[in-house]
């Protein structure tokens, strides 16, 4: 049986940036519409460090990020004024998956919710990652809703056609 490693978890420097990102594009799914790292993602990372409601979180082991994910906390009205914990881009090294890591990151992404007060957590993972489902599910999170997503683009011309379209 293997171990699993040490991990230790803490908010990500800008030092941590370029790895995060490629753990983040590691896989075939991600890869494109991460890129490589660049400007944009230090716009990001700056954007999230600014926010009173956003976490970048890494995960370290002997000296080396291995993990990394982002936390959002999400006030809102529904559901009674609950804030809820929303985990995206969560990412383990290829080399450490299978070994506890993520259940290991996934425990410390519902602590800092529990910190800040949510009520729940929740995640997307995309339809093309089957292992990614089986674990979250593992986890105890339930697929309950569809997720829809759309691109947005600032060209007016779009707002302009959508408003032309009828209801």
């Amino acid at each position: 049986m293997t171990r699993t490693p040490v991990i230790s978890f803490r908010a990500a420097t800008r030092a941590d940036l370029d790895r995060a990102v490629e753990l983040i594009a590691d896989d075939s799914v991600a890869a494109t519409r991460t890129g490589s790292f660049g400007p944009a993602h230090v716009a990001g990372f700056e954007a999230i460090q600014a926010s009173p409601n956003d976490e970048l979180v890494v995960g370290e082991h002997e000296g080396r990020i291995v993990a990394t994910m982002q936390l959002t906390f999400v006030p809102g009205i529904s559901r009674n004024g609950a804030t809820r914990l929303l985990v995206e881009a969560a990412r383990v090294d290829a080399a450490l998956r299978g070994r506890g890591v993520g259940r290991l990151f996934m425990a410390h992404a519902h602590q800092r919710g529990v910190e800040r007060g949510c009520a729940l957590a929740q995640l997307t993972s995309d339809k093309e990652r089957p292992d990614a489902h089986r674990f979250y599910r593992s986890l105890g999170y339930a697929q309950s809703h569809e997720g829809f997503k759309r691109p947005l683009t600032t060209a007016g011309a779009l707002v302009a056609e959508e408003a032309a379209r009828p209801a």
